[in-house]
C-alpha cells in the first residue's frame, strides 16, 4: 500500500469519527419541531358508479362515560369486557359528525348539515365546493347535530340556492313536537322542504329507506350508479363496535329503542348479504365501511380502496 494510500485512508476514518458529534452538533443548533397533536383530512372522495360521493369532516368530539349512551340495557362488566376486548377505553369515545355529497354530474346533493353552518361549510370548501352550489339539502332526521348547519349565526339559510327533503314521517313528528331546535332551524323554511316516503327518488340514483327507531321518522339513503351501490346510513348505527358487534344494545339517542334494534339488524343484515359500503354518519372517520357478519352479529370493515377503483 503506498504513502499516499494510506494517508488517504487515515483521513477518511478519521473523518467518519468525528461524523457522529458533528451530527448530534447540528441537531442542537435547529429550534425543535412543535407537538401539533392529532390531525385528520377535512373531505374524503370516493366513487360510485359515475359518481363522486364526499364525506365531510364537519367536526368531531371526544365524549365522557360512554357506558351512560350505549349498552344501556347491559351490565356495566359486560360493557367494560366487550370494550376491553375491542381495545376501546371506557372512560371516553370519540364522536365524528359526517354529512355527505354525492355529485350525480347533474346536481349537487348534501345529505346532512353537521351542527354548525361553519364547520360543515369549511369541510365542503375544503373539498372543492361552495354552499351556493348545492342543489339539494337531503335531511336523514331532525336532531341537532344533524339540522344546526341548516342556518348561519344570523339566521339564514346556509345553502341558499337548495331545494330541501326529508322524509314526511319526520318532518311531521318533530313539527308536533315543542322542539327548539326544529323551530329554529328548519320551521321556518318549512315551505322549501318537499317530502318522500319509503322508496322515494331524491333524484335518478338516490332512494330513499324508512329507517324508523333512532327517530320517528329516520331514513336511510341508498346511491346507486353503474351497477355500484353505497347505503347513507345517517344514525342507524351510531358505533362501530357497540352498534355492530351488538345491535341489540340500546342506545341513548334512540327515540325508539325497540324499532331501532329490529332496524339495525335489517340494515346490517342487508349490507352484509350484499357486500355494500356504507357512510355512518358517526362511524370512524372517514366514515365509509362495510358490514361482516359475525355468528348472530356483525363486524365493521373500513372501506380502503373498493370505491376509489
Amino acid at each position: 500500500m503506498s504513502d499516499q494510500m494510506k494517508l488517504t485512508r487515515r483521513a477518511a476514518l478519521a473523518g467518519a469519527a468525528t461524523l457522529p458529534l458533528a451530527a448530534a452538533t447540528a441537531g442542537t443548533a435547529q429550534a425543535a419541531a412543535p407537538i401539533l397533536g392529532t390531525a385528520m383530512s377535512p373531505f374524503q372522495r370516493v366513487k360510485v358508479g359515475g359518481f363522486d360521493v364526499t364525506t365531510l369532516l364537519a367536526g368531531s368530539v371526544a365524549r365522557d362515560d360512554p357506558r351512560s349512551i350505549f349498552g344501556l340495557n347491559v351490565d356495566e362488566d359486560t360493557f367494560n369486557s366487550v370494550s376491553a376486548a375491542a381495545n376501546l377505553p371506557t372512560d371516553k369515545a370519540q364522536f365524528f359528525f359526517t354529512p355527505t355529497v354525492v355529485n350525480t354530474g347533474s346536481e349537487l346533493v348534501l345529505f346532512d348539515t353537521g351542527l354548525s353552518g361553519a364547520g360543515t361549510t369549511a369541510a365542503l370548501t375544503a373539498a372543492g365546493y361552495t354552499p351556493d352550489q348545492i342543489d339539494i339539502v337531503v335531511i336523514t332526521h331532525m336532531h341537532g347535530d344533524h339540522v344546526g348547519g341548516m342556518t348561519l349565526e344570523d339566521g339564514s339559510l346556509t345553502y341558499p340556492n337548495a331545494r330541501y327533503v326529508t322524509g314526511r314521517t319526520e318532518f311531521d313528528a318533530w313539527a308536533a313536537q315543542d322542539n327548539d331546535t326544529f323551530k329554529s332551524k328548519v320551521a321556518p323554511f318549512a315551505e322549501q322542504f318537499t317530502f318522500i316516503e319509503d322508496g322515494g327518488s331524491v333524484v335518478s340514483g338516490l332512494t330513499g329507506m324508512n329507517a324508523f327507531g333512532h327517530t320517528p321518522g329516520h331514513m336511510a339513503f341508498m346511491v346507486e350508479d353503474g351497477g355500484t351501490q353505497l347505503l347513507l346510513g345517517g344514525d342507524f348505527a351510531n358505533h362501530y363496535v357497540w352498534s355492530l358487534a351488538h345491535p341489540d344494545w340500546e342506545v341513548k339517542f334512540d327515540m325508539d329503542k325497540t324499532t331501532a334494534a329490529t332496524t339495525r339488524r335489517t340494515l346490517l343484515d342487508m349490507l352484509s348479504a350484499d357486500k355494500t359500503a356504507f357512510v355512518g354518519y358517526h362511524m370512524p372517520w372517514p366514515g365509509i365501511g362495510y358490514v361482516e357478519k359475525s355468528g348472530d352479529a356483525f363486524a365493521y370493515a373500513p372501506h380502503s380502496y373498493q370505491l376509489m377503483l
